[in-house]
């Protein structure tokens, strides 16, 4: 299959790159094809640029999932295949999942891991992009669609009144490891993204379900306010955390065996005057660097959320509104995931037409929350809902990573 490019593709090459970057009036997104072979980029809805790729062969396969451009190099070499060139080499992942150009493009899966472009495709694209352009990468088409949803934020709700009580910093992301990680376009450095005024970049939401790491932090937390030292709020329970619980549990009365369960969590939050933890999780970073995280609600929780992107744009300045953009991803979790997470009933098929708004309806996040968001919304932002993150991806110097484990048919 040959790429096409479309006359509005050429009129985005002509301009400037910088027209693309952080909160830009045009964002864009990628989607790739592992089963068509093919790149798409969208504009919204609508097809900007099409190209052939080449994704990875059996035993280096390339990842599915929800990424973003963290690093751009015009000139990079391999350095795990014999200094193979990798030119206009686009980062998606730190373990080594990358965009580039090549000379060899067959319509079949044949690289170690990356996605090869046609050499003069991938020039022209990387022109378009800027560092946070989101890549999605799926093993089936999938097509951003318009989404409405009253969950979803607008610009135009009342602006934060000061900064949000749930504000707390963020921490790497823990989860589950890719067993199948593989590095072609490693790098020694990770480069700073070059972006916009700060204040006017877009910015990254996570909605997932609460781990356990956040619920250590909280009772770490309320430990420490009721007098009994935790130690330091790492979210792990150590030595000095698991003598805090003795020492609340001898101070209530209840048998000292320092052991963390649901009945002395709920002890804990009821004698701080607090009402059960949450069931999820709302994070937020922005230029890839963490912002702040808040406690959100998923009603029906034994019921998967699906994993699901969505991105804002065409901000109307006038009214105050913009558009969502929805794509949803097939990601079938593993029955030890869902045991560990509760979950008895799978998402709603990617394809469903409200799978997005079905799973929006089920999620509630709290008004001071949505406040802030509100102020920080720009073009380009997005939020991406997953039922488990993809553990080490996201970190230092990326957006959120959301890997899917999806079998090939």
């Amino acid at each position: 299959m040959r790429f096409t490019l479309r006359i509005a593709f050429a009129a985005l090459v002509m301009s400037s790159p910088s027209a693309l970057a952080a909160g830009s009036k045009a964002p864009l997104q990628i989607v790739v094809s592992i089963e068509q072979q093919s790149l798409v980029v969208y504009d919204g809805d609508t097809v900007i640029a099409t190209s052939k790729v080449s994704t990875g062969k059996a035993g280096h396969p390339t990842p599915t999932g929800i990424f973003s451009i963290i690093e751009k190099r015009r000139h990079h070499k391999s350095n795990i295949y014999s200094n193979a060139p990798m030119p206009f080499m686009q980062r998606l992942t730190w373990s080594g999942i990358a965009l580039h150009g090549s000379n060899h493009v067959p319509d079949y899966p044949a690289s170690h891991g990356c996605v090869r472009l046609p050499s003069k495709f991938a020039a022209a694209l990387y022109k378009m992009t800027g560092y946070g352009m989101h890549v999605v990468i799926s093993d089936r088409q999938t097509t951003p669609v318009e989404v409405s949803s009253a969950t979803l934020f607008q610009p135009n709700q009342s602006r934060p009144r000061g900064p949000a009580l749930s504000d707390v910093p963020l921490r790497p992301a823990i989860g589950e490891l890719n067993e199948n990680a593989v590095e072609v376009a490693m790098a020694d450095k990770r480069p700073s993204p070059v972006a916009s005024d700060q204040e006017e970049a877009p910015i990254r939401m996570l909605i997932t379900r609460r781990g356990v790491q956040e619920t250590v932090r909280d009772l770490q937390t309320l430990l420490n306010m009721l007098g009994h030292d935790a130690g330091p709020l790492d979210g792990f329970i150590g030595p000095a955390t698991l003598a805090a619980i003795q020492s609340f549990q001898t101070a209530e009365g209840l048998p000292a065996d320092g052991k963390m369960t649901q009945g002395l969590i709920e002890a804990v939050f009821r004698k701080a005057g607090r009402g059960a933890p949450s069931n999820g999780v709302l994070r937020v970073r922005r230029q890839f660097q963490p912002l702040f995280e808040a406690d959100v609600t998923i009603a029906e929780p034994g019921t998967a959320l699906g994993t699901h992107l969505l991105q804002f744009q065409d901000l109307d300045p006038k009214s105050g509104q913009g558009k969502w953009f929805g794509i949803s991803l097939e990601n079938q979790l593993p029955k030890a995931t869902k045991k560990r997470l509760g979950i008895t009933a799978d998402a709603d098929a990617p394809a469903a037409f409200d799978a997005v708004e079905r799973t929006l309806k089920r999620i509630t996040v709290p008004e001071d929350v949505r406040e802030r968001i509100a102020g920080l919304l720009v073009n380009g932002s997005s939020l991406s809902i997953t039922d488990t993150e993809s553990g080490l991806e996201t970190g230092e110097g990326t957006d959120f990573i959301t890997t899917t484990r999806t079998p090939r048919s």
